[in-house]
């Protein structure tokens, strides 16, 4: 008996210590531990992947990604509560809040590109995209190749940003670029007539074509220079974070999960407005679910 109660306390003192040291190779883990607290950075309009409702509350496709991951990280700290707070973000500003330990993690529409890399980590991404152009019906423009001389915004920090000034220097189109500060002013820029098309990621065009009171006043069009992919950022230095965050996505894809979520939040009506942005799952994002991973497309 004696002997039995010793091993068990040598098994439960490993356990102990394996748990111990696995939250000591996770910075983030440990911290989260430590305050009872997961900081999610969110995105106040990036539709419909991170934004707020009618009542303020951040809803959306990335978001609800986000929360998987919260619960995956409750279970594996065993807590019976988790506090979720919650921080807006700008393009600009994403990556020094999580750097600086703002943020734990950020799941919203961030473009996994290898010069990012160079300062965060991204989990397996979730969602695969074309870049195009935004309009109105009666522009005339039809593709990237109809912006020269034209006043172009787009949201300042984006790859989309990168994308036209590079497209200015080596095509030279002359064309007038805006770089405002968030989704929601870009289209602002392009609605009130400031400027005649609004380039950003396929699905934040919809998005922002289905909150308009007349969504068939605007067209999105546009051959895609480029695809990319989205991923949830997380710091570099924290690759046990990375890896349940991985887990959590490749098992929501693997399992069907994230295609449930797809149908919710792309081909259904959605908050505040109730409108369906009609944007079907396509056959990139279909390979992606079926062989999750974390690469960029760059």
């Amino acid at each position: 008996m004696k002997r039995l109660a010793m091993l068990s306390v040598i098994a439960t003192g490993c356990a102990l210590f394996s748990s111990a040291q696995a939250q000591e190779t996770s910075p983030t883990l440990q911290k989260i531990k430590n305050t009872g607290v997961i900081s999610l950075g969110i995105r106040e309009s990036s539709v419909p992947f991170s934004y707020y409702d009618s009542q303020q509350h951040t809803v959306g496709y990335s978001q609800a990604i986000a929360l998987r991951i919260v619960d995956e990280v409750k279970k594996e700290l065993k807590l019976s509560t988790l506090t979720v707070k919650e921080t807006p973000i700008t393009s600009q500003n994403r990556i020094p809040v999580l750097q600086n330990g703002t943020i734990d993690i950020e799941c919203g529409s961030t473009t996994h590109t290898k010069e990012r890399a160079n300062q965060v980590a991204f989990t397996n991404s979730f969602f695969q995209y074309g870049v195009r152009l935004i309009t109105k019906k009666d522009s005339g423009i039809k593709d990237f190749s109809d912006l020269a001389g034209k006043t172009v915004v787009t949201t300042a920090g984006t790859s989309e940003d990168r994308l036209l000034r590079e497209m200015n220097n080596t095509k030279k189109m002359n064309m007038q670029l805006i770089f405002a500060k968030d989704h929601a002013d870009s289209f602002l820029m392009l609605k009130t007539g400031r400027a005649a098309a609004y380039v950003n990621d396929e699905p934040l065009l919809y998005g922002a074509r289905a909150n308009e009171k007349d969504p068939q006043d605007y067209v999105v069009t546009g051959t895609p220079p480029m695809s990319e992919v989205y991923g949830c950022m997380v710091r570099k230095d924290d690759p046990v974070f990375k890896k349940l965050a991985d887990r959590v996505i490749a098992n929501m894809q693997t399992s069907g999960e994230a295609a449930q979520l797809y149908t919710k939040w792309f081909t259904q009506p959605i908050a505040p407005k109730g409108i369906n942005l009609d944007y079907p799952l396509s056959a990139e994002n279909k390979a992606l679910f079926a062989h999750p991973n974390d690469q960029a497309l760059d």
